[in-house]
């Protein structure tokens, strides 16, 4: 068993309060957030904007509390949690389905970072090869992931402060070069406050919705108990601002210029070739920090779990397959509304998937998990619990229904489904052992037929 499936006991952990802040704080700068962002234009005013993304990081900061006490509690990593609803076999589902939104953005922001890099390049040495720098990007973000979590750590301590201060420097800059263009494009225009609203608020939902899932990866690395407010706190502090210059941002600029592509916007709007520069390498370390925490070491996780590879080979497969995502294609104007409409798709599959592990968690084992009986291939958790599996179709087909509302439609569906599958379901009746649902009368009367 690989030390990524372990226990990790509290003297093993990485991560005291400020550490596990800088590694959020560092961790969240997606720029996919400026593509989100970009997608409000003609809804949302500039108050509405931003009331979507303040709602957002709440709603988040709230899931991730929630989600990540299992984690922190017995140490455990998202892998292995999944197997306390889906099974062991039927973990690898909820697991596949995290880890393809992971390539995608792994991909995506890559690209991304490769275009500073290469707009860096070309103003200084007259060198203009996008691919070369793609290839040299990746290689170096799977070269920092084989170092784990204490390379992760050190990482994400120095990106924190340098990222906060760019993000602030980049946020005047747009300010002040596009002041007189906010106006017209963001600010004087009625908006909704109804459905495209709510469906901002999922958009940016759903750009962290695969955090949320495997947030116990990150929590079982946490040193002190996860305790509601404080950890709430920590998590607000380090996303909010992070998604509230980075929308805002998007918002502006794509509001002004009509251009949805970050280097684009950066290097045609700062004149001063120094601050280009600053501002070009605050894009690569931030897709750095970001991809490694959030979008490489978690599929990875999986791809162990899944197919049985070592660390270092899921690494570089995670490397490989993002490749294969089409990155470059997702960075044109033409995408930044269909990126939207891309997060609230997966988001339908994600929510569903975040409340089965809540009402197993929280409703049927009242957070007490045997942690051992996770581990045992043999035990009451070997196979697929149908249960679980039928509860995120559920829940999918409701989200899918209205995508632009996905992550919260689904949630109900799925959770009471699981629910009541769970205590009707006679297939279902192994993993409840050890819960009071075990001794329930309908559910004993399921058990013995």
């Amino acid at each position: 068993m690989s030390e990524q499936e372990t226990l990790k006991p509290q003297e093993e952990r990485n991560f005291g309060h400020f550490s596990y802040l800088f590694m959020w704080m560092g961790g969240c700068i997606a720029i996919g957030v400026f593509a989100i962002g970009s997608s409000l234009i003609g809804d949302l005013n500039l108050f509405q904007a931003v009331m979507s993304m303040v709602v957002g990081t709440i709603i988040i900061a709230i899931a991730l509390v929630l989600n990540g006490r299992a984690g922190n509690k017995y140490g455990i990593p998202y892998t292995i949690h999944l197997r306390s609803a889906f099974g062991i076999k039927g973990s690898k589902i909820p697991g596949l389905i995290r880890a393809v939104p992971a390539l995608v953005w792994f991909g995506f922001q890559s690209w991304v970072g490769a275009g500073a890099i290469n707009a860096i390049l070309k103003t200084m040495f007259g060198f203009d090869s996008i691919w070369i720098c793609f290839l040299l990007f990746q290689g170096i973000q799977v070269a920092l992931s084989l170092y784990g979590f204490k390379g992760i750590k050190w990482l994400e301590n120095i990106g924190a402060i340098f990222i906060l201060g760019a993000l602030a420097y980049m946020f005047y800059s747009v300010i002040n070069r596009y002041g007189l263009e906010i106006s017209s494009s963001v600010v004087n225009i009625e908006g909704s406050w109804g459905l495209a609203f709510w469906g901002g608020t999922t958009a940016f939902i759903g750009q962290y919705s695969t955090m949320i899932l495997n947030v116990g990866d990150y929590s079982r690395q946490y040193k002190r108990e996860s305790r509601s407010l404080l950890t709430g706190a920590l998590y607000w502090f380090a996303i909010g601002p992070a998604i509230l210059f980075m929308g805002l941002i998007g918002l502006v600029v794509t509001g002004a210029t009509g251009i949805s592509d970050p280097v684009a916007v950066f290097t045609n709007s700062i004149e001063n070739p120094i601050l280009m520069t600053i501002t070009l390498l605050f894009i690569i370390f931030a897709q750095i920090t970001t991809n490694v925490l959030n979008n490489l070491v978690p599929p990875v996780y999986v791809f162990m779990d899944a197919f049985k590879l070592s660390y270092k080979r899921s690494v570089v497969l995670v490397g490989i397959l993002a490749i294969f995502t089409f990155p470059w294609k997702l960075v044109t104007e033409e995408s930044a509304a269909g990126l939207a409409v891309f997060i609230q798709t997966y988001a339908a599959f994600l929510g569903p998937i975040f409340a089965v592990m809540m009402v197993d968690y929280f409703f049927i084992r009242k957070q007490k998990l045997d942690v051992e009986s996770l581990y045992d291939e043999n035990g009451p958790f070997k196979g697929v619990n149908i249960s679980a599996i039928i509860a995120i179709i559920i829940g999918a087909i409701v989200a899918l229904i209205e995508v632009r509302l996905s992550w919260y439609s689904s949630l109900i569906p799925a959770g009471l489904s699981y629910y009541l599958l769970m205590k009707h379901m006679s297939s279902s009746k192994r993993f409840l052992v050890g819960t009071d649902m075990e001794s329930d009368p309908i559910s004993s009367q399921k058990i013995n037929m």
